[in-house]
């Protein structure tokens, strides 16, 4: 029996993606960042949101907030997973599912 694997990325994660994936893996809520950075709620859900802009005085603090490093802010992490399958055995032996789990920690 024969795997192949390809990692094979989609497109890019935005910003407001990344700060959300981050809030959620930290167990922050909005209210918890804002208040940490100093602003109102509304400013940082928008950044999340992608309707505004974040101001380049706040990467900083957010990267420590949620303890990575800048660049992780703004990193792709979208992919696709393809697994074929070759059966070279007989059919008695053959596989009939893989699960694969995949986690961004």
């Amino acid at each position: 029996m024969h795997f192949s694997i390809f990692v094979q990325k989609l497109g890019h994660m935005s910003v407001g993606t990344n700060l959300r994936r981050l809030r959620t893996r930290t167990k922050l809520s909005q209210e918890e960042v804002a208040d940490r950075l100093g602003i109102d709620r509304k400013t940082y859900a928008n950044w999340e949101n992608e309707y505004n802009d974040i101001k380049s005085e706040y990467i900083p603090p957010l990267a420590d907030i949620f303890n990575v490093e800048i660049s992780e802010l703004f990193q792709e992490k979208t992919s696709k997973v393809v697994v074929n399958q070759t059966n070279t055995d007989n059919k008695e032996h053959s596989i009939n599912g893989i699960v694969l789990v995949l986690t961004d920690k």
